[in-house]
């Protein structure tokens, strides 16, 4: 009996340290699948966490993490809601369920979060910088002030604390204090673009024109993408008579963002001014397209067709407007004319009438050209006045958008790179489709073993990896189970151990690379000529180095490794030019860039289509300060179809 009570005992305390072991490796797995921003895989294995041990509060954080990252903002506040229930006692907690709130509107329960989340760590300004603009989002202007003035004083050069003083300020109507803590700001950080923007809006609302050109065109330095200083800037330069530079920041502005309102609005509107009515029809009639019930947009355009000829269109606007609008006189004169022109006397006459009617003994019709007097008078944009129809439009209400500090942004891992290189080659389920009609990843070693083994799903070549869909990654796990069971019931696994591989190939699908590792650590013991699985294992242990990296972990060794693992892959395959490539990427992650620059030079020379090598060489011939030499080479990949090279060129270009 006390042999069996051991027995059982120690049969337990081996299950317990085998559930840890799980529960570890799908933590740290999920935790891989996030940092490469696979959400959906990371949330199924922090799932399989939660099912086994729902007691714990980290998976439950780090599935928040995901969903937050997916916009699912409800899903993400409930996880934290649990995890704090689970352990009270992690600021991390609070602040991500804070910011969940925020992004649902729910600005009373992130402010509670917030707090709670200071009571922890009281010297982090980043809390307290969001914490006020929830006060403020509240119209609480009192506490936010508290707030701000106990962040001044705790952190007097912090720009953003007397930026947010400033907007508090302006919205209490204080515009002379607005602009003094605003420039405050700017003292302290002169290189902030929204604090130039804000500080130009205040210059605009006091017809500092000139200021106010100023003030935006250093934003516009600092923040060359952002289509309001464009638009804002324009209005600044209307009003000091640079009509050419305003309709160059309405084209800026529209390039920047196609579909902005008032872009398209004022140029049609500055486009009259100079004479250039074709044109100015086209904005309106892009205005129309996204506003079809736009009654000023509508009244410009049925002038301008009037004026440019195109009686008929300018009737059926008159007609769209008078039927909104049964007293619009202007309009029922203009249609009469419009009648005339074509003839339709009787039509012509009833609208006569009508005005006769109504006694409106006034000069209807008569397009008002631009007076000094309404030069300078801009409509508020949902305020309708057809007096109104040629001035400039501004928006009803300026507003400031906040950005909130967080962690949370970009990349989980939220580095800072300048350039990117496209990633490894490697094997997978699904094919590679790198937008080149005419060129397909292909490997002879691949064929073969797709031939002689007839594997449960195909396996490809392709660059980089796919993120899956729920569905796609069940059907994934799926076949590992069912790999898992033909591996364990084999009675030699010389013969199957092409079932190894595949079982390697989908644990890498799904990021699971410390069981790829293993299974093509197992297959290289059986056949140690197979490149392929030199190959696949130097792809996930370049994948786990990258991630180890980012925890802080010394990963030079790893790395050799792996490096080592493609020269054999290469010794038996020296033909494959993916493994040159990957090679490459592994000496450009230790910024050895000429042994990169030799290892894709040689991938080129075995596939002259391989565009993916172009553009790495050219980074990296870049990252050697031979721009001229890296712009070619990018030009060669982008003009073999890997389109977004033009955006580096254009990118390496300004720098240069």
């Amino acid at each position: 009996m006390r042999k069996f009570l051991l027995s059982l005992l120690l049969l337990l305390a081996s299950l317990h340290m085998s559930a840890q072991f799980r529960t570890d490796r799908l933590m740290d797995v999920g935790r891989s699948a996030l940092y490469y921003e696979d959400y959906v895989l990371s949330i199924q294995y922090f799932n399989q966490v939660i099912m086994v041990k729902p007691y714990l509060y980290e998976p439950w954080f780090m599935r928040a993490v995901a969903k937050f990252y997916l916009d699912d903002y409800v899903g993400a506040e409930k996880d934290c809601s649990e995890a704090i229930r689970l352990n009270p006692y992690v600021p991390n907690l609070f602040e991500l369920r804070g910011l969940c709130r925020i992004r649902q509107q729910k600005y009373d329960d992130a402010i509670a979060d917030y707090d709670k989340t200071i009571e922890f760590n009281p010297y982090d300004k980043n809390l307290w910088f969001n914490r006020v603009l929830c006060k403020m989002e509240k119209k609480d202007y009192d506490a936010a002030n508290a707030d701000l003035d106990s962040m001044m004083g705790m952190w007097k050069t912090y720009a953003k604390a007397f930026t947010l003083k400033a907007e508090v300020c302006i919205q209490q109507k204080d515009t002379v204090a607005g602009a003094k803590y605003l420039d405050k700001s700017l003292e302290i950080d002169p290189y902030d673009g929204d604090a130039w923007a804000f500080r130009a809006m205040i210059s605009l609302s006091q017809r500092k024109w000139k200021d106010a050109d100023k003030q935006l065109s250093k934003a516009i330095h600092l923040k060359p993408s952002t289509a309001a200083n464009y638009v804002n800037r324009a209005l600044a330069r209307y009003n000091i008579n640079n009509l050419n530079g305003a309709l160059a920041d309405y084209d800026k502005a529209i390039e920047i963002d196609p579909h902005n309102f008032l872009a398209h609005y004022n140029r049609g509107q500055l486009r009259v001014q100079v004479g250039d009515d074709n044109r100015a029809i086209e904005d309106f009639d892009y205005i129309i397209s996204l506003e079809p019930d736009n009654v000023m947009a509508i009244y410009n355009r049925a002038i301008l067709l009037e004026r440019t000829g195109d009686i008929y269109g300018a009737i059926r606007d008159y007609t769209k407007l008078i039927d909104q609008y049964p007293n619009f006189w202007a309009g029922l004169n203009n249609r009469a004319r419009c009648y005339r022109k074509v003839g339709m006397t009787s039509k012509a006459e009833l609208d006569e009438f009508r005005i006769f009617k109504a006694q409106m003994d006034k000069h209807y019709g008569r397009q008002q050209r631009w007076s000094r007097q309404k030069k300078n008078e801009v409509r508020k944009k949902s305020e309708i006045d057809f007096d109104k129809y040629n001035q400039l439009v501004v928006e009803d209400e300026n507003t400031v958008q906040h950005e909130y500090s967080t962690a949370y942004r970009g990349r989980v891992q939220n580095r800072k790179i300048d350039v990117v290189f496209l990633p490894m080659f490697q094997l997978s389920f699904t094919p590679y489709d790198n937008a080149v009609k005419s060129y397909h990843a292909f490997d002879n070693e691949v064929e073969k073993f797709n031939f002689s083994e007839k594997p449960m799903r195909r396996i490809y070549v392709r660059c980089g990896t796919s993120q899956l869909t729920e569905q796609e990654s069940s059907n994934v796990f799926a076949i590992i189970d069912t790999l898992s069971a033909r591996i364990d019931a084999s009675r030699n696994l010389q013969e199957d151990k092409g079932l190894i591989l595949q079982r390697a190939v989908a644990n890498s699908v799904v990021q699971n690379y410390a069981d790829a590792i293993s299974d093509l650590t197992a297959y290289i013991q059986t056949d140690s000529t197979s490149s392929l699985a030199y190959w696949q294992r130097a792809v996930c242990q370049a994948r786990m180095n990258e991630y180890d990296a980012s925890r802080g972990e010394d990963v030079r060794l790893k790395t050799v490794g792996a490096i080592s693992d493609l020269d054999k892959a290469i010794q038996l395959s020296p033909d494959n030019a993916y493994l040159y490539f990957d090679r490459g990427n592994l000496y450009a992650s230790n910024k050895d860039y000429a042994k990169a620059i030799a290892d894709y030079g040689a991938a080129v020379k075995l596939d002259p289509k391989l565009a993916e090598a172009y553009y790495n060489r050219g980074i990296a011939n870049i990252n050697l300060g031979k721009t001229d030499v890296g712009i070619a080479d990018l030009s060669k990949a982008g003009e073999l179809g890997l389109y977004d090279a033009y955006s580096a060129i254009k990118r390496f270009s300004v720098k240069k």
